[in-house]
């Protein structure tokens, strides 16, 4: 593997220096308000040290339906075939803004091609969104007096419980505007095979259970949002949102396997049901105010409150005597409170910007539960607090931002209490080394919760002398990553080279332990020592004719990954991650092809294969009209692939294959249509309920 990275390195290092200059391009010598930017006139980007802002020709605009397809041409962005959603390549969650304030996927197709003045990439987030995502992607527009925009869509596969469809409208009066927007995703698959193999000793005696089921599963996820804002330009800004989640789901599964205990085997039966639900209301409330020219003030509240519902029945039983091997039955109700609220400050200096804020984020549930280990009422709510500031500027060729923290994680459940305060530093240094090309650095530390399902009490049965639990007693990750990034673009080329270590201490690492309760063995959590990561992504896209008539994207990363346990064991793992994407534009036609070779990666004691993609998609614009057809999983269903390592104190495999996807045949049509332009505001704070609780 480090015979890998050299020369990667080696290469890249040869390619930096190999490039051929072009002409000066132009410094913005204006007051710094941002970190200052390199204008790339003749390619339409303006790099930061923390971002990329990009702008598009009259070719582009003009091809676009809205401004969702111009996201799909950036280096790094994809569309996701699955969901229909833009994602980064490079992995990890994405949060999208139209100027400013947090947009759903609706609300960045309302915004027609020709509104889009330029869109930020923020690959290093500023300190309000650097707890919440990898990447931000803001988009930037023009705004008037009155507008309105319409549209919806519609793509669904002809053989199969597929289908994605919308709808939304915005109407802009004056200094108000209204928007409402509805969405569904629903899949119904009653073709997923399911292969699960646990080889384990148990007091003295050697058992193995090769399991094969065939479930019917699905889900159907809604949103619906109603919008309110009112904005007075150079004084405030003011906006109340209404949201709802609506989601279900469902597996219905049968199958066979064979239980051997030592040289003796029995051929078992089985079924396994779950199912889970719920409707999350959201009130989002922000108001920004301006004082004075230099300084904002800006507020955010939200909040939620719900309950889910969750179930699984599964019985397992040997088929010649009816003899019932093990029963689970697992009821959980939980009620959910969620509250997020932020206040933060912007002001403007000569040298640079300050940015100081406050968040504070808490969740209350209350869980009923029948299961395994009988009945239980227990409450849990987590608490955290996040203090920051930042500093960014511009001293020649040299750009930096410096931010400090203060992060409290104070998660309580009726076992254990959990309280740490944490400072969490993070410097940005950027060097223009010449014209279009680029030096970044960045170094963090940040503290990491553990998610509700893995402080979860609940007790799950997955095969016969197997369970699941969670653990109320894990502790908080701190994590310590560095990065070092080389970019480079002209009119054929937009590449990045970076050099990345990740450092985690007290990591998270689920395992299998001895089951001193039920007997057997658990699959629970720990925090292990510490886990490292470490490696080379190189990520770009490639236009040979200068533009979009064909367009190669890649990522490759060949990375390093160990973990080292709560006993000292040491687990590691080499892997290239990898992405391709060909695509053509011609006139009102677009063609674009997306693959992958699936790679193993550590997950605990288990390691992962990623999804498979092969996928092919056509479209044709016509006025409002687009046309749309397309076939995923070319050739092959979608396959997902788990196993233990050989420290894990059981032998687990899992291969699980979805046929209905195989060779997916889907069709889909899609009418937009705008007029004048919507008022938008510039944002500075957004935020998020916690996740439902469904372990």
């Amino acid at each position: 593997m480090k015979k890998t990275i050299y020369s990667v390195l080696f290469l890249c290092g040869i390619l930096v220096f190999s490039q051929e200059s072009t002409k000066n391009d132009t410094i913005e010598q204006s007051g710094t308000k941002e970190i200052q930017e390199v204008i790339l006139k003749a390619q339409r980007k303006k790099q930061f040290a923390d971002k990329s802002v990009y702008t598009f020709d009259k070719e582009a605009l003009e091809k676009a339906r809205y401004a969702k397809d111009l996201l799909q041409t950036l280096p790094e962005l994809q569309l996701d075939p699955v969901s229909n959603t833009i994602t980064s390549t490079k992995g990890g969650t994405t949060l999208f803004l139209i100027n400013g304030i947090e947009a759903t996927d609706m609300q960045i197709r309302s915004v027609a091609p020709s509104e889009v003045v330029k869109v930020e990439y923020y690959d290093i987030p500023p300190a309000r969104w650097a707890t919440r995502a990898d990447t931000v992607v803001n988009i930037l527009t023009r705004s008037t007096e009155t507008g309105y925009v319409f549209g919806a869509d519609v793509s669904t596969a002809l053989n199969t419980g597929f289908v994605n469809g919308s709808a939304y409208a915005n109407y802009t009066k004056g200094k108000n505007n209204f928007g409402l927007e509805y969405s569904l995703n629903l899949r119904d698959y009653d073709d997923r095979r399911v292969n699960s193999i646990y080889d384990y000793q148990l007091n003295g005696k050697h058992y193995r259970s090769d399991e094969n089921r065939k479930d019917h599963f699905g889900y159907t996820f809604q949103n619906v949002a109603l919008r309110y804002t009112r904005l007075v330009p150079d004084n405030y800004a003011f906006q109340v949102k209404l949201n709802m989640d609506i989601f279900s789901r469902f597996s219905k599964g049968v199958g066979q396997s064979i239980f051997s205990e030592d040289h003796l085997k029995e051929e078992h039966a089985m079924f396994k049901n779950n199912g889970s639900d719920y409707m999350i209301p959201k009130l989002d409330l922000y108001y920004s105010k301006k004082i004075g020219e230099k300084d904002e003030l800006s507020i955010n509240v939200v909040g939620s409150h719900y309950t889910t519902h969750t179930s699984e029945t599964a019985r397992e039983w040997i088929v010649g005597s009816g003899l019932s091997v093990y029963d689970n039955d697992m009821v959980l109700k939980a009620k959910q409170t969620s509250l997020v609220g932020e206040l933060a400050h912007t002001h403007d200096f000569k040298a640079g910007k300050l940015s100081s804020g406050y968040r504070i984020s808490r969740s209350s549930i209350s869980n009923d539960l029948n299961n395994l280990a009988g009945y239980s009422q227990y409450s849990v709510n987590y608490l955290e607090q996040y203090f920051y500031t930042e500093f960014a500027g511009k001293v020649n060729q040299f750009s930096y931002r410096i931010g400090a923290g203060l992060t409290n994680i104070h998660n309580k459940s009726a076992e254990n209490t959990f309280d740490e305060w944490t400072f969490t530093p993070k410097v940005i240094l950027a060097y223009q080394l010449k014209n279009n090309h680029n030096l970044r650095f960045t170094a963090s530390y940040n503290p990491v919760s553990p998610w509700s399902n893995a402080l979860s009490s609940n007790v799950l049965q997955l095969a016969p002398n197997i369970v699941q639990r969670g653990n109320p007693f894990l502790e908080s990750q701190q994590v310590f990553s560095n990065n070092l990034t080389y970019s480079f673009n002209n009119k054929y080329f937009d590449f990045n080279a970076g050099l990345f270590y990740r450092y985690t201490n007290r990591v998270i690492n689920q395992y299998y332990v001895q089951d001193d309760v039920l007997g057997g063995y658990a699959l629970t959590y720990e925090n292990g020592k510490n886990g490292q990561r470490y490696g080379v992504q190189l990520t770009g896209s490639y236009k040979p004719f200068g533009n979009s008539l064909f367009v190669i994207k890649a990522v490759i990363t060949p990375t390093s990954e160990t973990v080292k346990t709560s006993t000292g064991a040491l687990i590691k793992n080499d892997y290239l991650g990898n992405y391709f994407s060909l695509s053509s534009e011609y006139k009102s036609f677009s063609l674009q092809y997306q693959f992958n070779i699936p790679v193993y990666s550590l997950s605990g004691a288990f390691m992962n294969t990623n999804e498979n993609q092969n996928n092919v998609f056509v479209s044709y614009k016509y006025k409002n009209w687009t046309f749309s057809t397309g076939m995923y999983w070319i050739g092959m269903p979608s396959e997902y692939k788990t196993k233990s390592l050989p420290e894990s104190l059981v032998d687990y495999k899992v291969h699980t294959q979805i046929m209905n996807n195989k060779s997916m045949f889907v069709l889909g049509l899609s009418y937009d249509f705008s007029k004048g332009k919507k008022t938008e505001i510039q944002r500075k704070l957004n935020n998020e309920t916690a996740p439902a609780a469904t372990f």
